[in-house]
């Protein structure tokens, strides 16, 4: 089968990058060695052209798949006419001795196991590895090493993967395969390696696997959420860390590039780069489930990105270096043939606003959840990265821009980012008060600017006609990036107006549980697929107005929009009730996790007024 589902993949990584493994056991996207790297298998985006990794078995009747508890380990189970076989799939990461104060808490190896095991009776098939480097732009070369591996060596430049396995190799065209006849209790294993010095031993594989569950393991018994929902807030927190990429600390939005938001259309973007706003509610994710160390690595890489302390944040980071310029590659179709197929990103180049507050929102909640006692290398500058933050909100509070949502049209006095920059100056504030890293003088002005922006946004906001607050300053239009900011406490969750609002979203915005960004014109000619994380934030504005009666059932309802493994890519189509966009998203797992710890505390202690500085509130 190709152009599979989205739901239809699964994710395994080691913190460096990810490979989207199909229900039928295909690896069909992989970028090698980071999450930004050219693909190697991409079949993903392009069925005919695109390189995988596959397993063909004979005379298959059906699959089944799990997760090992509390892991990224992917078990899929093939039942034949012959027998059952289980397929291990895993990135091996291994547990250091001693997990230093920054840097990588684990030990990445650039491998893929695959382990297949028969159970019962007997299952003949075969393994088969097509590389496609370069986004399939250049060829492969297959070598035949000494000792049974094999090399797929890139034709211009010094990259390859080594496949070795517990079985014969065979080179078949294109293609290495390593076919198998197993009996139960037998197994069959191979391994893809990425590093030039890794022979590829398969002798090592089960004790690597071993030891790769015990660090996944070791990582989600630090968990703190024990809520009703645990299973699905460990499973969105174990994608937040695959989304990480270790070495620098930078959080990814998403996994993949190109998926597309609109059947048809042209909403095809890359997601492979540390957006501000995604990293820093990821940030936030963390936090609320006390996983400080995460929320630490990412204002490491800050501090490694941004040398001018906060002076010249920018919306969008590479992992290691800039953010390339978007480039269309017109020689693949697209998935199920929905083109463009994009690498690298325009949005980098817009104005948006909110970020000074996306940030001060995560670094309030770390510093908080460290009682305010930060690492030295976090409180060094901490005084002067405050200073440029609120020195920019300052400076932009009357400027138009793009938003939240990378409008690509003209910028607009978007309603939301008003918000935000109140938001930032709040927290700001809030900072201040339990640091002494500004004047007397500074945080009053703050507080003084941060009052007229809010009575300016109160004001103008507001439509009349529409009976809400719309998207921009003098617009018609509906716009759910409202609800986050009443999740911030940028409005009284429990006013009319917002009530009002959350009315007006829901009936204009709303199809069933499901929710719409927007449904202005934005320059791209189809519209787009139903938001997930916008459903989630409408759980938190029920549950914030004291209205969690609906939340929860809401809540559940929309954790079953996920699949079959929990997961959750970009947008929900609501017709068909298919996943649309990018794979997995972190924004949406964020989502899930703040909106679950926000409702359990409200169940646990009531509700939380919309103005109190508490960590569980903070989150979006």
């Amino acid at each position: 089968m190709t152009d599979r589902p989205i739901e239809d993949y699964a994710v395994i990584g080691d913190t460096c990058t990810t490979a989207l493994v199909a229900r039928d056991g295909s690896i069909d996207w992989l970028c090698w060695p980071c999450h930004d790297s050219p693909a190697v298998f991409l079949r993903l985006l392009d069925a005919e052209k695109g390189g995988a990794c596959d397993i063909l078995l004979d005379s298959l009747r059906e699959t089944r798949r799990r997760y090992r508890p509390g892991t990224t380990i992917l078990e899929t189970t093939f039942v034949t006419a012959t027998g059952r076989l289980t397929l291990t799939d895993v990135m091996p990461l291994h547990p250091l001795d001693a997990v230093p104060d920054e840097g990588p808490d684990g030990l990445p190896h650039g491998r893929i196991l695959r382990l297949a095991a028969c159970e019962t009776g007997t299952v003949t098939g075969r393994f088969r590895v097509r590389p496609t480097f370069d986004y399939a732009r250049d060829g492969a070369v297959l070598v035949p090493e000494a000792g049974g591996t094999v090399l797929c060596r890139r034709l211009s430049a010094p990259e390859g993967v080594r496949v070795a396995a517990s079985v014969p190799l065979t080179i078949t065209g294109d293609r290495v395969e390593a076919a198998f006849a197993l009996r139960a209790g037998e197994g069959a294993t191979l391994v893809l390696a990425h590093r030039e010095d890794d022979d590829g031993a398969v002798d090592q594989a089960e004790a690597s696997l071993s030891a790769t569950e015990r660090y996944w393991e070791e990582w989600s018994g630090r968990c703190t959420y024990d809520g009703p929902h645990r299973d699905a807030v460990l499973r969105s927190a174990l994608v937040l860390k695959l989304l990480t990429h270790a070495p620098s600390g930078g959080i990814i939005a998403a996994a993949t590039t190109s998926l597309p938001e609109a059947v048809p259309g042209t909403r095809n973007f890359d997601y492979r780069y540390v957006w501000m706003r995604d990293a820093s509610f990821t940030v936030t994710a963390f936090v609320n489930l006390g996983y400080l160390r995460e929320a630490a690595e990412f204002l490491r890489f800050l501090r490694n990105a941004d040398h001018s302390r906060g002076r010249d944040l920018k919306l969008m980071y590479g992992i290691t270096g800039c953010v390339p310029e978007e480039e269309i590659l017109d020689h693949l179709r697209g998935w199920r043939g929905v083109a463009p197929v994009r690498i690298g990103n325009a949005a980098s180049g817009q104005h948006q606003y909110d970020i000074y507050g996306e940030f001060l929102v995560a670094l309030h909640a770390f510093l908080d959840a460290v009682d305010y006692d930060p690492p030295v290398k976090v409180n060094d500058h901490l005084a002067e990265v405050l200073g440029h933050l609120t020195d920019h909100v300052i400076r932009c509070r009357h400027a138009p821009d793009h938003g939240i949502w990378e409008l690509r049209d003209e910028t607009r006095q978007i309603l939301h980012t008003k918000g935000m920059l109140w938001v930032a100056l709040d927290r700001a504030v809030q900072i201040a008060q339990a640091i002494d890293v500004a004047s007397p003088e500074r945080v009053a002005e703050w507080r003084r600017i941060a009052a007229e922006i809010r009575a300016e946004y109160h004001e103008k906001g507001w439509n009349s006609q529409v009976g809400a607050y719309t998207q921009a300053y003098g617009s018609d239009d509906l716009d759910a990036a409202i609800l986050r900011t009443v999740l911030f406490g940028a409005f009284d969750a429990r006013s009319p107006r917002v009530a009002a609002t959350l009315e007006a979203v829901s009936a204009g915005l709303g199809d069933g549980d499901l929710i719409y960004r927007y449904r202005n014109a934005d320059g791209f000619e189809h519209p787009e697929a139903t938001f997930a994380a916008c459903a989630f934030w409408r759980v938190g504005c029920l549950a914030l107005a004291g209205r969690t009666q609906e939340a929860e059932p809401l809540f559940a309802r929309l954790l079953a929009r996920g699949n079959d493994l929990g997961l959750f890519a970009e947008e929900i189509d609501a017709g068909t009730g298919e996943q649309r966009g990018n794979v997995p998203q972190g924004f949406t797992h964020m989502a899930i996790i703040n909106h679950a710890v926000r409702l359990d505390r409200a169940r646990r202690h009531g509700q939380a007024r919309t103005d109190e500085p508490c960590p569980w509130a903070a989150g979006a």
